[in-house]
């Protein structure tokens, strides 16, 4: 029961960020799921089955508050589907063994990509309001979708920042496009899985579990996504997804590193993980303070 009452927590709190920050839904919970021993596929499979009921939750209320584009959920929610299938049949071919620090390996560059590309950059508003293309959201759905299956989340980290450092997308619409769109692989995904493992290895009371925290945390995220700072979220969970997929590669049988050289390497991890987090609170600050001072000024010369 307390495992159960976790997995729902890990869920409502997944969700919140997921929801307004249009990532980490997938591979914090996955992360979680492997970390107390289940296999890579089913921990996957897992996570896909619940993200069925949380995805149409966050669509419905990211759309009720006005943050869907519903030509990008099209253009780029097919082709996601369609590469969720594939990465679902390939990793429920793959064993344990070798499933699991290929997963951690994946997870780990997506921790990565994400807390750079936040804490260095933000969000860029440059072509804001024009046309997102098939060409280019139709290759990256399907590239997202493969990772998502695959790495047990992917769908937002791969989404989400590649449509916002386009700049032609607001945050709060990308975020909700993302979220809305991921419905679709998660279905997909899903069927995938059931269809290369069966119900093997499926909890399906964990599924549950994560499924009543992320519909609880739904329609709050998609409300929060207008007043929480993207950059601070970004940042946050870009450094637990190093630091737990970290621990789980120098543990796995590729590496088996000792204590003397795992302790240092996380603290490593905590120091940049904090100074990343410091410094896009600071970014965050500075800008909030630039954009006010062009406000008044603006207001004065009126």
């Amino acid at each position: 029961m307390r495992q159960l009452v976790l997995l729902a927590l890990v869920g409502l709190g997944a969700q919140l960020v997921d929801g307004s920050l249009g990532m980490a839904y997938g591979v914090t919970s996955t992360t979680l799921l492997l970390a107390i021993g289940t296999s890579p596929a089913a921990a996957s499979a897992t996570v896909h089955l619940a993200e069925i009921g949380t995805t149409l939750a966050s669509g419905i209320a990211h759309w009720r508050f006005g943050n869907v584009d519903w030509k990008v959920v099209a253009k780029i929610g097919i082709p996601g589907a369609i590469g969720a299938f594939a990465g679902a049949t390939f990793l429920s071919s793959l064993s344990t063994e070798t499933a699991e620090p290929v997963m951690s390996v994946l997870l780990l560059t997506l921790g990565l990509y994400v807390l750079f590309r936040f804490t260095t950059f933000g969000l860029p508003r440059h072509n804001l309001g024009k046309p997102l293309r098939k060409r280019f959201l139709g290759p990256l759905g399907l590239i997202a979708g493969f990772v998502d299956s695959t790495g047990g989340g992917g769908w937002g980290p791969v989404g989400t920042p590649a449509i916002l450092a386009s700049g032609r997308l607001e945050p709060r619409k990308t975020i909700g496009s993302i979220d809305t769109s991921e419905f679709l692989v998660a279905l997909v995904s899903s069927l995938g899985f059931l269809f290369g493992l069966g119900s093997q290895g499926i909890n399906f009371s964990w599924v549950l579990a994560l499924l009543i925290g992320g519909v609880i945390a739904a329609p709050i995220a998609a409300w929060l996504v207008r007043l929480i700072p993207p950059r601070v979220l970004g940042s946050a969970v870009g450094g637990v997804i190093i630091l737990t997929n970290t621990r789980t590669l120098l543990r796995s049988d590729w590496i088996d590193a000792s204590d003397a050289v795992r302790y240092p390497i996380y603290a490593v991890i905590y120091a940049v993980w904090a100074a990343a987090l410091i410094y896009s609170i600071r970014q965050y600050r500075a800008n909030r303070d630039q954009e006010r001072e062009l406000v008044a000024e603006t207001h004065a010369k009126a």
